[in-house]
């Protein structure tokens, strides 16, 4: 067993087919033991390590001898409960053998929406960590509905690294890693040893046929969690859950190369010396099979993480192509102006979570969309700021100062009646999300229009920008 010289925050994700067996429902003993072996040796060398157990259901099975899951949600609430404690008492005997003390933590999407409930769960963890404590998560599907569910675990332990700022997550499954196809099906797949974008690599490799009767995952939902630990700095594995302790020898491998240079150095002739490449290779342990998923450089704060991934949306705004360009710049501080707002699909209050989105093809826009608006009820008011000659709608950045001329009037029934209001969820794309500054009736009324009508148009103003903390997912 490898030493880890520098003491590290490991979340560590076991699936349901780890757990169970898949046909005869039993728990899977040598595995859980080896698991907490690992964990305990972790904790032995000063490192935090988190639990994410998938199974409670499985258990639920095999306590009322049950063949297969039922399809009903209350019949799977049902055995979330009646097999959630028996898999924490499991937990805390093989845990309690080795004197180590564990917690039970069940989460669901809408316990951590309410930004001051989420900041709560975030300061349990580091006090259960800070005490020695190894908290053990899972959701609590005994009450969680598909509004609130985060879907399997493989996102939950995803949310849960972002919150507690992992170092690494590993996803412990029946495979060693991510490959091109099926390897149990394939004797061609090959097994992708790192990925530094997952977007990329959803073209390369197969996902539609791994995952087991119990689960509700299987490696799309592993690229999933993979996107939203690696966006918020978490080196994310996959790799086999039948040797636990091959998370010691990774994460060493891991140290290793960083701290190897990664080209030898070269002599004067421009040739690498012989000698030099005998010395890396030494210096370097061997791999164990794994596929990572290399941490973001620029991952995103806090709270754009907490908004993009554990908020539930409420609605959707519609944004122009130019804004949509701004917000994908990093520079743009993921703040959206009224004018790059095209339209509001669905109602929400303001502060609640917002898909930010596109039409699905820019021809339906309405040619009339690019012209500058004014508002009915401001249209007789005197001395209006307005547009200058060479603004346009298509960017979400406009001048905050008064502007001269004046805005060609447009009827309240030509502003009211446009084509955008009547669009649904089924005619744009998602994009991103953010939090809405003010309440989608609000947003409406100012869609369009320089920041500073809002003043004039709601009484008063407490931003310029009507969405904040906006994390944009699709580029342009």
């Amino acid at each position: 067993m490898a030493r880890i010289r520098h003491p590290c925050t490991i979340v560590i994700k076991l699936g349901t087919s780890s757990i169970v067996h898949e046909k005869t429902h039993q728990p899977l003993l040598s595995t859980l033991s080896s698991v907490v072996e690992t964990v305990v040796a972790l904790r032995k060398q000063g490192h935090k390590v988190v639990l994410v157990s998938s199974g409670a259901i499985g258990v639920g099975l095999k306590r009322m001898d049950m063949p297969s899951r039922p399809k009903s949600l209350s019949g799977k609430q049902a055995l979330a409960a009646i097999g959630q404690g028996r898999l924490i008492a499991l937990w805390d005997n093989l845990f309690g053998q080795l004197e180590q003390p564990i917690a039970q933590v069940l989460l669901t999407r809408g316990d951590i929406a309410d930004r001051t409930r989420y900041l709560n769960a975030v300061n349990t963890f580091k006090e259960l960590l800070s005490m020695g404590v190894v908290p053990i998560v899972n959701e609590n599907d005994t009450v969680s509905v598909s509004e609130i569910k985060f879907g399997d675990n493989d996102t939950l332990s995803a949310v849960t690294s972002s919150m507690i700022h992992a170092d690494y997550l590993f996803l412990l499954t029946d495979v060693d890693g991510l490959y091109t196809s099926n390897p149990r099906k394939d004797p061609l797949a090959q097994q992708i040893e790192t990925v530094t974008s997952v977007a990329s690599i959803r073209s390369q490799v197969s996902t539609s046929t791994l995952g087991s009767n119990l689960g509700t995952g299987g490696m799309e939902t592993k690229l999933i969690a993979a996107e939203i630990a690696t966006g918020a700095g978490v080196s994310t594995i996959i790799c086999s859950s039948k040797n636990p302790m091959n998370i010691f020898s990774i994460i060493e491998y891991h140290n290793a190369q960083k701290s190897t240079p990664g080209t030898p150095s070269e002599p004067a002739s421009g040739r690498t010396s012989p000698t030099v490449v005998s010395q890396v290779s030494d210096l370097m342990p061997s791999r164990p099979p794994h596929t990572m998923f290399t941490a973001s450089p620029l991952p995103m704060r806090d709270l754009k993480s907490w908004t993009s991934h554990t908020l539930y949306p409420a609605g959707s705004i519609i944004i122009d192509a130019g804004a949509h360009k701004v917000l994908s710049r990093r520079e743009s501080g993921g703040r959206l102006l009224a004018v790059g707002v095209h339209g509001v699909i669905g109602a929400f209050a303001s502060g609640q979570a917002v898909r930010i989105v596109i039409r699905r093809r820019a021809e339906e826009v309405p040619a009339d969309d690019s012209a500058a608006r004014i508002p009915a009820s401001l249209e007789t008011q005197p001395a209006t700021p307005a547009l200058p000659a060479a603004f346009s709608l298509s960017s979400s950045i406009a001048s905050l100062e008064p502007l001269s001329t004046s805005i060609p009037s447009l009827s309240a029934t030509e502003v009211n009646s446009r084509p955008l209001d009547e669009l649904s969820d089924t005619d744009v794309i998602e994009v991103g999300r953010g939090l809405a500054s003010y309440n989608s009736a609000q947003i409406t009324k100012v869609k369009g229009l320089n920041s500073s009508y809002i003043p004039q148009l709601l009484g008063y103003a407490d931003s310029e920008y009507v969405v904040e903390n906006i994390t944009i997912r699709v580029p342009p």
